[in-house]
Protein backbone atom coordinates (compact mmCIF):
# COMPACT_ATOMS: atom_id res chain seq x y z
CA UNK A 1 0.00 0.00 0.00
CA UNK A 2 2.02 3.17 -1.13
CA UNK A 3 -0.18 4.78 1.40
CA UNK A 4 1.89 3.53 3.61
CA UNK A 5 5.27 5.29 2.20
CA UNK A 6 4.52 8.65 1.86
CA UNK A 7 1.79 8.70 4.40
CA UNK A 8 4.55 8.45 7.40
CA UNK A 9 6.18 11.78 5.46
CA UNK A 10 3.16 13.60 5.51
CA UNK A 11 3.31 16.88 7.02
CA UNK A 12 1.03 20.56 7.29
CA UNK A 13 2.61 21.78 4.33
CA UNK A 14 1.24 18.68 2.68
CA UNK A 15 -1.76 19.32 4.12
CA UNK A 16 -2.38 22.96 3.31
CA UNK A 17 -1.44 21.97 -0.94
CA UNK A 18 -3.64 19.09 -0.92
CA UNK A 19 -6.49 20.83 0.66
CA UNK A 20 -6.60 23.62 -1.62
CA UNK A 21 -6.15 21.17 -4.67
CA UNK A 22 -8.95 19.10 -3.09
CA UNK A 23 -11.43 21.87 -3.33
CA UNK A 24 -10.81 23.13 -6.98
CA UNK A 25 -10.61 19.27 -8.00
CA UNK A 26 -14.44 19.12 -6.19
CA UNK A 27 -15.67 22.26 -7.70
CA UNK A 28 -14.66 20.63 -11.30
CA UNK A 29 -15.72 16.94 -10.48
CA UNK A 30 -19.51 17.97 -9.08
CA UNK A 31 -20.37 19.02 -12.69
CA UNK A 32 -18.24 16.31 -14.49
CA UNK A 33 -19.82 13.70 -12.06
CA UNK A 34 -23.37 14.28 -12.91
CA UNK A 35 -22.66 14.87 -16.35
CA UNK A 36 -20.42 11.27 -17.30
CA UNK A 37 -23.51 9.65 -15.29
CA UNK A 38 -26.20 11.06 -17.84
CA UNK A 39 -23.44 9.73 -20.41
CA UNK A 40 -23.69 6.45 -19.02
CA UNK A 41 -27.35 6.49 -19.14
CA UNK A 42 -27.75 6.41 -15.33
CA UNK A 43 -29.72 8.71 -12.76
CA UNK A 44 -27.33 11.74 -12.08
CA UNK A 45 -26.44 10.49 -8.14
CA UNK A 46 -24.46 7.43 -9.54
CA UNK A 47 -22.13 9.77 -10.97
CA UNK A 48 -21.63 11.34 -7.42
CA UNK A 49 -21.62 7.65 -6.00
CA UNK A 50 -19.12 6.87 -8.24
CA UNK A 51 -16.64 9.49 -7.37
CA UNK A 52 -16.36 9.00 -3.31
CA UNK A 53 -15.08 5.40 -2.64
CA UNK A 54 -13.20 4.97 -5.68
CA UNK A 55 -11.02 8.09 -4.61
CA UNK A 56 -10.73 6.40 -1.11
CA UNK A 57 -9.38 3.51 -2.18
CA UNK A 58 -6.90 5.40 -5.27
CA UNK A 59 -5.36 6.93 -2.72
CA UNK A 60 -4.34 3.88 -0.62
CA UNK A 61 -3.00 2.08 -3.35
CA UNK A 62 -2.45 4.08 -6.17
CA UNK A 63 1.21 5.72 -6.72
CA UNK A 64 0.23 8.79 -8.85
CA UNK A 65 1.11 11.86 -6.77
CA UNK A 66 -1.52 13.91 -8.92
CA UNK A 67 -3.87 10.67 -10.86
CA UNK A 68 -7.80 12.37 -9.96
CA UNK A 69 -9.64 9.16 -10.35
CA UNK A 70 -13.40 9.22 -11.14
CA UNK A 71 -15.84 9.38 -14.06
CA UNK A 72 -14.43 9.83 -17.27
CA UNK A 73 -16.54 11.01 -20.75
CA UNK A 74 -14.94 7.28 -23.03
CA UNK A 75 -15.46 5.01 -20.36
CA UNK A 76 -19.02 6.18 -19.62
CA UNK A 77 -19.77 5.71 -23.30
CA UNK A 78 -18.36 2.29 -23.05
CA UNK A 79 -20.43 1.65 -20.30
CA UNK A 80 -23.29 2.60 -21.93
CA UNK A 81 -22.81 0.41 -24.76
CA UNK A 82 -21.99 -2.64 -22.93
CA UNK A 83 -24.34 -2.24 -20.17
CA UNK A 84 -27.13 -1.30 -23.31
CA UNK A 85 -26.51 -4.24 -24.62
CA UNK A 86 -27.76 -6.54 -21.95
CA UNK A 87 -30.70 -3.90 -20.63
CA UNK A 88 -32.45 -1.21 -21.32
CA UNK A 89 -31.74 1.91 -20.35
CA UNK A 90 -33.44 2.69 -16.68
CA UNK A 91 -34.21 -0.29 -15.98
CA UNK A 92 -33.39 -2.50 -12.99
CA UNK A 93 -31.22 -4.85 -15.39
CA UNK A 94 -29.29 -1.95 -16.49
CA UNK A 95 -28.67 -0.35 -13.32
CA UNK A 96 -27.27 -3.95 -12.54
CA UNK A 97 -25.26 -4.59 -15.71
CA UNK A 98 -23.60 -0.97 -15.08
CA UNK A 99 -22.21 -1.94 -11.23
CA UNK A 100 -21.51 -5.98 -12.53
CA UNK A 101 -19.04 -4.33 -15.09
CA UNK A 102 -17.37 -1.77 -12.16
CA UNK A 103 -16.55 -5.14 -10.66
CA UNK A 104 -15.63 -7.31 -13.17
CA UNK A 105 -13.28 -4.26 -14.51
CA UNK A 106 -11.88 -3.81 -10.69
CA UNK A 107 -11.51 -7.72 -10.96
CA UNK A 108 -9.51 -7.75 -14.02
CA UNK A 109 -7.61 -4.97 -13.13
CA UNK A 110 -6.27 -6.34 -10.14
CA UNK A 111 -5.56 -9.65 -11.77
CA UNK A 112 -3.29 -7.66 -14.09
CA UNK A 113 -1.49 -6.12 -11.51
CA UNK A 114 -0.69 -9.09 -9.05
CA UNK A 115 0.38 -10.96 -12.42
CA UNK A 116 2.13 -7.81 -13.16
CA UNK A 117 0.71 -7.23 -16.60
CA UNK A 118 1.39 -3.60 -16.63
CA UNK A 119 3.36 -3.70 -19.98
CA UNK A 120 0.50 -4.08 -21.98
CA UNK A 121 -0.71 -0.13 -22.22
CA UNK A 122 2.48 -0.20 -24.30
CA UNK A 123 1.24 -2.80 -26.81
CA UNK A 124 -1.14 -0.24 -27.93
CA UNK A 125 0.15 2.56 -30.25
CA UNK A 126 -0.61 5.56 -29.58
CA UNK A 127 -2.09 6.31 -32.86
CA UNK A 128 -4.72 4.17 -32.78
CA UNK A 129 -5.19 5.05 -29.39
CA UNK A 130 -5.98 8.37 -30.76
CA UNK A 131 -7.78 7.67 -33.12
CA UNK A 132 -9.96 5.51 -30.48
CA UNK A 133 -10.35 8.71 -28.70
CA UNK A 134 -11.24 11.13 -31.37
CA UNK A 135 -13.95 8.67 -32.79
CA UNK A 136 -15.30 7.96 -29.39
CA UNK A 137 -16.00 11.92 -28.91
CA UNK A 138 -17.42 12.23 -31.90
CA UNK A 139 -19.90 9.97 -30.66
CA UNK A 140 -20.06 11.45 -27.17
CA UNK A 141 -21.03 15.22 -28.81
CA UNK A 142 -23.92 13.25 -31.07
CA UNK A 143 -24.63 11.69 -28.41
CA UNK A 144 -25.67 14.43 -26.85
CA UNK A 145 -27.24 16.76 -29.44
CA UNK A 146 -30.72 15.20 -28.80
CA UNK A 147 -30.12 16.57 -25.39
CA UNK A 148 -29.40 20.02 -26.50
CA UNK A 149 -32.26 19.97 -29.02
CA UNK A 150 -35.10 18.62 -26.85
CA UNK A 151 -35.91 15.50 -29.04
CA UNK A 152 -35.48 11.71 -28.22
CA UNK A 153 -32.99 10.19 -30.31
CA UNK A 154 -30.71 7.29 -29.50
CA UNK A 155 -28.39 4.81 -30.91
CA UNK A 156 -24.79 3.78 -30.57
CA UNK A 157 -23.10 4.55 -34.24
CA UNK A 158 -22.67 7.26 -36.39
CA UNK A 159 -25.65 5.53 -38.90
CA UNK A 160 -27.67 5.40 -35.91
CA UNK A 161 -27.85 8.59 -34.08
CA UNK A 162 -27.30 10.32 -37.67
CA UNK A 163 -30.92 8.27 -39.12
CA UNK A 164 -32.49 9.35 -35.24
CA UNK A 165 -31.24 13.20 -35.30
CA UNK A 166 -32.52 13.51 -38.63
CA UNK A 167 -36.14 11.34 -38.18
CA UNK A 168 -36.74 13.46 -34.73
CA UNK A 169 -35.80 16.97 -36.44
CA UNK A 170 -39.26 18.48 -36.65
CA UNK A 171 -39.66 17.63 -32.66
CA UNK A 172 -36.56 20.19 -31.92
CA UNK A 173 -37.78 22.74 -28.95
CA UNK A 174 -36.55 26.15 -29.18
CA UNK A 175 -36.40 26.77 -25.53
CA UNK A 176 -34.20 24.19 -24.93
CA UNK A 177 -31.93 24.49 -28.20
CA UNK A 178 -31.57 28.03 -27.18
CA UNK A 179 -30.41 27.28 -23.55
CA UNK A 180 -28.29 25.10 -25.22
CA UNK A 181 -26.62 26.78 -27.74
CA UNK A 182 -26.43 29.41 -24.92
CA UNK A 183 -24.92 27.54 -22.56
CA UNK A 184 -22.26 25.80 -24.99
CA UNK A 185 -21.19 29.00 -26.30
CA UNK A 186 -20.01 30.25 -22.80
CA UNK A 187 -18.81 27.37 -21.95
CA UNK A 188 -16.36 27.27 -24.93
CA UNK A 189 -15.32 31.07 -24.04
CA UNK A 190 -15.00 30.58 -20.93
CA UNK A 191 -12.49 27.45 -21.98
CA UNK A 192 -10.89 30.00 -24.74
CA UNK A 193 -10.91 33.46 -23.78
CA UNK A 194 -11.55 34.22 -20.18
CA UNK A 195 -8.06 33.16 -19.06
CA UNK A 196 -6.78 36.01 -21.22
CA UNK A 197 -9.77 38.45 -19.91
CA UNK A 198 -8.48 37.51 -16.33
CA UNK A 199 -4.94 38.23 -17.02
CA UNK A 200 -5.41 41.59 -18.27
CA UNK A 201 -7.31 41.74 -14.83
CA UNK A 202 -4.15 41.43 -13.17
CA UNK A 203 -4.92 38.13 -11.98
CA UNK A 204 -1.92 35.53 -11.80
CA UNK A 205 -1.49 33.45 -14.64
CA UNK A 206 -1.99 30.38 -12.22
CA UNK A 207 -5.20 32.07 -10.67
CA UNK A 208 -6.58 32.38 -14.01
CA UNK A 209 -5.75 29.35 -15.58
CA UNK A 210 -7.17 27.61 -12.13
CA UNK A 211 -10.44 30.25 -12.84
CA UNK A 212 -10.86 29.64 -16.35
CA UNK A 213 -11.27 25.72 -15.43
CA UNK A 214 -14.10 26.49 -12.96
CA UNK A 215 -16.32 27.75 -15.60
CA UNK A 216 -18.35 24.87 -16.26
CA UNK A 217 -19.75 24.91 -12.01
CA UNK A 218 -20.45 28.94 -13.04
CA UNK A 219 -22.42 27.99 -15.77
CA UNK A 220 -24.24 25.34 -13.93
CA UNK A 221 -24.49 27.69 -11.15
CA UNK A 222 -26.28 30.20 -12.92
CA UNK A 223 -28.43 27.60 -15.54
CA UNK A 224 -29.57 26.37 -11.66
CA UNK A 225 -30.45 30.01 -10.34
CA UNK A 226 -32.43 31.15 -13.96
CA UNK A 227 -34.09 27.39 -13.77
CA UNK A 228 -35.66 27.52 -10.18
CA UNK A 229 -35.75 31.61 -10.60
CA UNK A 230 -38.04 31.28 -13.89
CA UNK A 231 -39.51 28.11 -14.00
CA UNK A 232 -37.59 26.72 -17.04
CA UNK A 233 -39.70 23.45 -16.25
CA UNK A 234 -42.67 24.71 -17.06
CA UNK A 235 -41.57 25.63 -20.27
CA UNK A 236 -40.78 22.59 -21.17
CA UNK A 237 -36.97 22.39 -20.49
CA UNK A 238 -36.46 19.43 -19.05
CA UNK A 239 -34.26 18.93 -15.56
CA UNK A 240 -32.35 16.53 -13.73
CA UNK A 241 -34.94 16.22 -11.05
CA UNK A 242 -35.18 14.55 -8.01
CA UNK A 243 -31.96 13.32 -6.60
CA UNK A 244 -31.87 11.14 -3.45
CA UNK A 245 -29.63 13.23 -0.75
CA UNK A 246 -27.61 10.95 1.50
CA UNK A 247 -24.44 8.80 0.93
CA UNK A 248 -24.47 5.49 -1.23
CA UNK A 249 -25.12 1.96 0.40
CA UNK A 250 -22.93 -0.35 0.40
CA UNK A 251 -23.98 -3.55 -1.06
CA UNK A 252 -22.11 -6.65 -2.82
CA UNK A 253 -23.66 -6.71 -6.47
CA UNK A 254 -25.75 -10.09 -6.65
CA UNK A 255 -23.69 -13.01 -8.41
CA UNK A 256 -25.51 -13.99 -11.82
CA UNK A 257 -23.51 -16.32 -13.66
CA UNK A 258 -25.15 -15.51 -16.96
CA UNK A 259 -25.03 -11.32 -17.33
CA UNK A 260 -21.06 -11.61 -15.82
CA UNK A 261 -20.42 -13.73 -18.97
CA UNK A 262 -22.28 -11.64 -21.22
CA UNK A 263 -20.35 -8.62 -19.61
CA UNK A 264 -16.79 -10.33 -18.88
CA UNK A 265 -15.68 -8.98 -22.37
CA UNK A 266 -16.84 -5.77 -22.27
CA UNK A 267 -15.17 -5.26 -18.95
CA UNK A 268 -11.74 -6.51 -19.94
CA UNK A 269 -11.65 -4.01 -22.46
CA UNK A 270 -13.04 -1.19 -20.27
CA UNK A 271 -10.31 -1.98 -18.02
CA UNK A 272 -7.65 -1.82 -20.72
CA UNK A 273 -9.19 1.33 -22.00
CA UNK A 274 -9.39 2.96 -18.90
CA UNK A 275 -5.51 1.56 -17.63
CA UNK A 276 -4.19 3.06 -20.64
CA UNK A 277 -5.66 6.39 -20.65
CA UNK A 278 -4.66 6.76 -16.73
CA UNK A 279 -1.66 5.65 -17.01
CA UNK A 280 -0.64 7.82 -19.74
CA UNK A 281 -1.46 10.88 -17.87
CA UNK A 282 -0.06 9.49 -14.86
CA UNK A 283 3.27 9.61 -16.10
CA UNK A 284 3.30 12.66 -18.15
CA UNK A 285 2.23 14.13 -14.47
CA UNK A 286 5.36 12.61 -12.54
CA UNK A 287 7.97 13.28 -15.22
CA UNK A 288 6.94 16.92 -14.88
CA UNK A 289 7.47 16.49 -11.10
CA UNK A 290 10.62 14.05 -11.29
CA UNK A 291 8.48 11.51 -9.56
CA UNK A 292 8.10 7.52 -10.90
CA UNK A 293 4.76 6.13 -11.43
CA UNK A 294 4.42 2.35 -11.10
CA UNK A 295 2.52 0.57 -14.06
CA UNK A 296 1.41 -2.81 -12.17
CA UNK A 297 0.69 -1.09 -8.61
CA UNK A 298 -1.19 1.59 -10.93
CA UNK A 299 -3.43 -1.53 -12.36
CA UNK A 300 -3.76 -2.20 -8.36
CA UNK A 301 -5.04 1.40 -7.57
CA UNK A 302 -7.97 1.24 -10.54
CA UNK A 303 -8.95 -2.42 -9.70
CA UNK A 304 -9.14 -1.56 -6.08
CA UNK A 305 -11.26 1.91 -7.17
CA UNK A 306 -13.43 0.16 -9.48
CA UNK A 307 -14.37 -2.51 -6.92
CA UNK A 308 -15.32 0.35 -4.19
CA UNK A 309 -17.45 1.89 -7.16
CA UNK A 310 -19.25 -1.45 -7.24
CA UNK A 311 -19.84 -1.67 -3.74
CA UNK A 312 -21.53 1.89 -3.57
CA UNK A 313 -23.82 1.69 -6.60
CA UNK A 314 -21.26 3.18 -9.19
CA UNK A 315 -19.88 2.52 -12.77
CA UNK A 316 -16.52 2.37 -14.01
CA UNK A 317 -13.66 4.79 -13.18
CA UNK A 318 -10.35 5.88 -14.06
CA UNK A 319 -8.09 8.46 -14.05
CA UNK A 320 -9.27 11.99 -15.74
CA UNK A 321 -7.37 13.76 -18.13
CA UNK A 322 -8.48 17.88 -17.06
CA UNK A 323 -9.20 16.89 -13.46
CA UNK A 324 -5.38 15.41 -12.70
CA UNK A 325 -4.07 18.71 -15.02
CA UNK A 326 -6.04 20.95 -12.89
CA UNK A 327 -4.67 18.98 -9.46
CA UNK A 328 -1.12 19.17 -10.32
CA UNK A 329 -1.21 22.70 -11.10
CA UNK A 330 -3.08 23.36 -7.91
CA UNK A 331 -0.07 22.14 -6.18
CA UNK A 332 -1.67 18.88 -4.76
CA UNK A 333 1.61 16.88 -2.92
CA UNK A 334 -0.19 13.28 -2.45
CA UNK A 335 -3.26 11.37 -3.37
CA UNK A 336 -4.84 12.67 0.10
CA UNK A 337 -5.58 15.01 -2.12
CA UNK A 338 -8.25 12.33 -3.61
CA UNK A 339 -9.08 11.80 -0.05
CA UNK A 340 -10.47 14.91 0.50
CA UNK A 341 -11.49 15.62 -2.79
CA UNK A 342 -13.80 12.50 -1.84
CA UNK A 343 -14.81 14.31 1.17
CA UNK A 344 -16.25 17.19 -0.45
CA UNK A 345 -18.36 15.01 -3.01
CA UNK A 346 -19.72 13.18 -0.01
CA UNK A 347 -20.47 16.66 1.49
CA UNK A 348 -22.44 17.92 -1.98
CA UNK A 349 -24.28 14.52 -1.62
CA UNK A 350 -25.29 14.91 1.83
CA UNK A 351 -26.12 18.93 1.46
CA UNK A 352 -26.78 19.88 -2.33
CA UNK A 353 -29.20 17.68 -4.09
CA UNK A 354 -32.17 19.32 -3.47
CA UNK A 355 -30.14 22.19 -5.46
CA UNK A 356 -28.76 19.81 -8.22
CA UNK A 357 -32.96 19.17 -9.46
CA UNK A 358 -33.12 21.65 -11.37
CA UNK A 359 -30.32 21.58 -13.38
CA UNK A 360 -31.42 21.83 -16.91
CA UNK A 361 -30.14 18.87 -18.92
CA UNK A 362 -29.60 20.83 -21.96
CA UNK A 363 -27.08 22.27 -19.79
CA UNK A 364 -25.29 19.47 -18.71
CA UNK A 365 -25.05 17.77 -22.39
CA UNK A 366 -23.00 21.62 -23.30
CA UNK A 367 -20.63 20.56 -20.57
CA UNK A 368 -19.84 17.04 -21.89
CA UNK A 369 -19.81 18.49 -25.42
CA UNK A 370 -17.21 20.95 -24.36
CA UNK A 371 -15.22 18.88 -22.42
CA UNK A 372 -14.66 15.74 -25.00
CA UNK A 373 -14.46 18.09 -27.98
CA UNK A 374 -10.85 18.54 -26.66
CA UNK A 375 -10.27 14.94 -26.88
CA UNK A 376 -10.72 15.27 -30.86
CA UNK A 377 -6.86 15.22 -32.00
CA UNK A 378 -6.29 15.59 -35.48
CA UNK A 379 -2.68 16.37 -35.22
CA UNK A 380 -1.72 12.94 -34.94
CA UNK A 381 -3.16 12.19 -38.13
CA UNK A 382 -1.13 14.49 -39.99
CA UNK A 383 1.89 13.29 -38.07
CA UNK A 384 1.43 9.96 -39.33
CA UNK A 385 0.79 11.14 -42.11
CA UNK A 386 3.97 12.35 -42.61
CA UNK A 387 6.37 10.09 -40.08
CA UNK A 388 4.85 6.64 -40.78
CA UNK A 389 1.80 5.72 -43.19
CA UNK A 390 0.96 2.48 -41.70
CA UNK A 391 0.14 3.99 -38.63
CA UNK A 392 -2.15 6.03 -40.11
CA UNK A 393 -3.98 3.61 -41.93
CA UNK A 394 -4.52 1.98 -38.39
CA UNK A 395 -5.70 5.30 -36.43
CA UNK A 396 -7.85 5.50 -39.78
CA UNK A 397 -9.51 2.33 -39.53
CA UNK A 398 -9.83 2.46 -36.12
CA UNK A 399 -11.49 5.73 -36.13
CA UNK A 400 -14.11 4.86 -39.33
CA UNK A 401 -14.84 1.24 -37.49
CA UNK A 402 -15.66 3.18 -33.79
CA UNK A 403 -18.21 5.62 -35.51
CA UNK A 404 -19.58 2.74 -37.66
CA UNK A 405 -19.91 -0.57 -35.75
CA UNK A 406 -19.49 0.60 -32.27
CA UNK A 407 -17.25 1.76 -29.20
CA UNK A 408 -16.28 -2.07 -28.57
CA UNK A 409 -15.90 -3.21 -32.12
CA UNK A 410 -13.54 -0.24 -32.11
CA UNK A 411 -11.65 -0.92 -29.21
CA UNK A 412 -11.15 -4.37 -30.63
CA UNK A 413 -9.85 -3.27 -34.02
CA UNK A 414 -7.29 -0.96 -32.14
CA UNK A 415 -5.84 -3.66 -30.24
CA UNK A 416 -5.52 -6.01 -32.95
CA UNK A 417 -3.85 -3.58 -35.18
CA UNK A 418 -1.46 -2.88 -32.49
CA UNK A 419 -0.43 -5.82 -32.44
CA UNK A 420 -0.38 -6.55 -35.94
CA UNK A 421 1.67 -3.58 -36.21
CA UNK A 422 4.40 -4.30 -33.89
CA UNK A 423 4.56 -8.52 -35.44
CA UNK A 424 4.83 -6.85 -38.98
CA UNK A 425 7.42 -4.48 -37.76
CA UNK A 426 9.37 -7.26 -35.85
CA UNK A 427 8.77 -10.18 -38.20
CA UNK A 428 10.61 -8.42 -41.46
CA UNK A 429 13.67 -6.63 -38.74
CA UNK A 430 16.52 -4.65 -40.55
CA UNK A 431 19.43 -6.47 -41.68
CA UNK A 432 22.61 -5.44 -43.14
CA UNK A 433 25.82 -6.86 -44.26
CA UNK A 434 28.50 -4.52 -42.39
CA UNK A 435 31.91 -4.04 -43.03
CA UNK A 436 34.84 -2.13 -41.49
CA UNK A 437 35.35 1.66 -41.24
CA UNK A 438 38.61 1.92 -42.61
CA UNK A 439 41.09 2.89 -39.62
CA UNK A 440 38.57 2.17 -37.14
CA UNK A 441 37.38 -0.83 -35.29
CA UNK A 442 33.40 0.46 -36.05
CA UNK A 443 31.45 -1.78 -38.43
CA UNK A 444 28.46 -0.06 -40.54
CA UNK A 445 26.38 -1.06 -43.58
CA UNK A 446 27.95 -1.68 -46.75
CA UNK A 447 25.13 0.13 -48.84
CA UNK A 448 25.52 3.67 -46.53
CA UNK A 449 28.81 3.49 -46.02
CA UNK A 450 32.78 2.91 -47.72
CA UNK A 451 33.63 -0.15 -45.75
CA UNK A 452 36.33 -2.84 -45.91
CA UNK A 453 34.78 -6.51 -46.77
CA UNK A 454 36.20 -9.52 -47.68
CA UNK A 455 35.29 -11.55 -50.45
CA UNK A 456 35.13 -14.98 -47.81
CA UNK A 457 33.84 -13.27 -44.78
CA UNK A 458 30.04 -12.53 -44.76
CA UNK A 459 28.73 -10.38 -41.43
CA UNK A 460 25.25 -10.09 -40.83
CA UNK A 461 24.28 -7.83 -38.44
CA UNK A 462 20.26 -8.43 -37.56
CA UNK A 463 18.48 -5.42 -35.76
CA UNK A 464 15.70 -6.95 -33.64
CA UNK A 465 15.78 -9.86 -31.35
CA UNK A 466 15.22 -13.08 -32.42
CA UNK A 467 11.82 -14.91 -32.11
CA UNK A 468 9.07 -17.35 -33.32
CA UNK A 469 7.76 -14.63 -35.88
CA UNK A 470 11.24 -13.82 -37.86
CA UNK A 471 13.07 -16.69 -37.02
CA UNK A 472 12.45 -17.89 -40.63
CA UNK A 473 12.97 -14.45 -41.92
CA UNK A 474 16.26 -14.52 -41.59
CA UNK A 475 16.96 -17.93 -42.31
CA UNK A 476 15.85 -16.58 -45.59
CA UNK A 477 18.60 -14.22 -45.38
CA UNK A 478 20.78 -15.79 -45.26
CA UNK A 479 20.35 -18.17 -47.71
CA UNK A 480 19.60 -14.83 -50.06
CA UNK A 481 23.05 -13.99 -49.63
CA UNK A 482 24.60 -17.53 -49.41
CA UNK A 483 23.47 -17.36 -53.12
CA UNK A 484 25.39 -14.31 -54.22
CA UNK A 485 28.80 -15.81 -53.83
CA UNK A 486 30.43 -19.34 -54.27
CA UNK A 487 33.37 -17.98 -52.31
CA UNK A 488 31.92 -17.81 -48.85
CA UNK A 489 33.37 -19.80 -46.42
CA UNK A 490 32.45 -17.87 -42.96
CA UNK A 491 29.49 -16.13 -41.99
CA UNK A 492 29.32 -13.94 -39.02
CA UNK A 493 25.95 -12.90 -37.19
CA UNK A 494 26.55 -9.33 -35.73
CA UNK A 495 23.89 -9.82 -32.38
CA UNK A 496 24.54 -5.94 -30.69
CA UNK A 497 20.57 -5.50 -31.21
CA UNK A 498 19.61 -8.66 -30.44
CA UNK A 499 17.98 -8.81 -26.27
CA UNK A 500 16.50 -12.05 -26.49
CA UNK A 501 16.66 -15.22 -28.35
CA UNK A 502 13.54 -17.88 -27.69
CA UNK A 503 12.76 -21.56 -28.21
CA UNK A 504 11.99 -21.15 -32.15
CA UNK A 505 14.61 -18.94 -32.95
CA UNK A 506 16.92 -21.19 -31.37
CA UNK A 507 15.98 -24.48 -33.21
CA UNK A 508 16.22 -22.25 -36.60
CA UNK A 509 20.10 -20.75 -35.59
CA UNK A 510 20.45 -24.96 -35.01
CA UNK A 511 18.59 -25.49 -38.39
CA UNK A 512 21.22 -22.50 -40.43
CA UNK A 513 23.79 -24.17 -38.50
CA UNK A 514 23.32 -27.52 -40.19
CA UNK A 515 22.58 -25.67 -43.40
CA UNK A 516 26.41 -23.98 -43.83
CA UNK A 517 28.09 -26.41 -42.30
CA UNK A 518 26.60 -28.78 -45.00
CA UNK A 519 27.12 -26.18 -47.50
CA UNK A 520 30.71 -25.60 -46.11
CA UNK A 521 30.53 -22.66 -44.75
CA UNK A 522 31.50 -22.03 -40.81
CA UNK A 523 29.07 -19.91 -38.55
CA UNK A 524 30.10 -17.89 -35.71
CA UNK A 525 28.17 -14.98 -33.54
CA UNK A 526 29.74 -11.72 -32.39
CA UNK A 527 28.75 -9.00 -29.93
CA UNK A 528 26.59 -11.66 -27.50
CA UNK A 529 25.27 -9.79 -24.52
CA UNK A 530 25.53 -11.66 -21.36
CA UNK A 531 21.34 -12.50 -21.06
CA UNK A 532 21.56 -14.16 -24.24
CA UNK A 533 24.66 -15.86 -23.78
CA UNK A 534 23.47 -17.30 -20.63
CA UNK A 535 20.47 -18.57 -22.74
CA UNK A 536 22.64 -19.80 -25.09
CA UNK A 537 24.74 -21.77 -23.02
CA UNK A 538 21.81 -23.56 -20.99
CA UNK A 539 20.95 -25.63 -24.66
CA UNK A 540 23.71 -27.38 -26.55
CA UNK A 541 23.71 -24.69 -29.45
CA UNK A 542 27.34 -23.34 -28.68
CA UNK A 543 28.70 -27.27 -28.53
CA UNK A 544 27.08 -27.58 -31.77
CA UNK A 545 28.16 -24.56 -33.45
CA UNK A 546 30.81 -24.60 -36.74
CA UNK A 547 32.54 -21.75 -35.84
CA UNK A 548 33.27 -19.47 -32.55
CA UNK A 549 31.11 -16.65 -30.85
CA UNK A 550 33.69 -13.60 -30.85
CA UNK A 551 33.35 -11.38 -28.02
CA UNK A 552 33.53 -8.14 -30.55
CA UNK A 553 32.64 -8.15 -34.28
CA UNK A 554 36.64 -6.05 -34.85
CA UNK A 555 37.76 -9.87 -33.25
CA UNK A 556 35.93 -11.46 -36.13
CA UNK A 557 37.03 -10.01 -38.97
CA UNK A 558 40.49 -9.52 -38.16
CA UNK A 559 40.43 -13.01 -37.10
CA UNK A 560 38.90 -13.98 -40.44
CA UNK A 561 39.65 -12.19 -43.46
CA UNK A 562 41.71 -13.15 -45.55
CA UNK A 563 41.64 -11.33 -48.87
CA UNK A 564 40.53 -8.04 -48.20
CA UNK A 565 38.81 -5.62 -50.65
CA UNK A 566 38.03 -2.22 -50.42
CA UNK A 567 34.81 -1.57 -51.90
CA UNK A 568 31.58 -3.41 -51.04
CA UNK A 569 30.80 -6.79 -52.41
CA UNK A 570 27.63 -6.37 -55.22
CA UNK A 571 24.18 -6.90 -54.10
CA UNK A 572 24.72 -8.26 -50.58
CA UNK A 573 22.39 -5.83 -48.48
CA UNK A 574 19.25 -3.85 -49.05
Amino acid sequence: MPILTWGRQYNRQWLARDLLAAVIVTVMLIPQSLAYALLAGLPPETGLYASILPLLAYACFGTSRTLAVGPVAVVSLMTASAAGAVASQGSIGYLTAVVALALLSGVFLLLMGILRLGMLANFLSHPVVSGFVSASALIIILSQLSHLLGIRATGHTLTEMTAALLASRSDIHLPTLLLGSASLLLLWWMRRGLKARLLRLGLSPDSAALAAKSGPLLVITMAIVLSYGFDWQALGIAVVGSIPSGLPLLALPGFEPALWRDLAASALLISIIGFVESIAMARTLAAKRRQRVDADQELIGLGAANLASSVSGGFPVTGGFSRSVVNNEAGAETPAAGAFTAVGIGLATLYLTSLLSYLPVATLAATIVVAVASLIDLKVLRQSWRYSRSDLYAALVTMALTLLMGVEVGVLTGLGLSLMLFLHRTSRPHMAVVGQVEGTEHFRNCRRHKVILDEKVISLRVDESLYFANAGFLQDRINSLLATSASITDLVLMCSAVNDIDLSALETLEEINHQLQEAGVRFHLSELKGPVMDKLQRSCFLDKLSGRVFLTQYEAFTTLAQGIAAHPLPVLSK
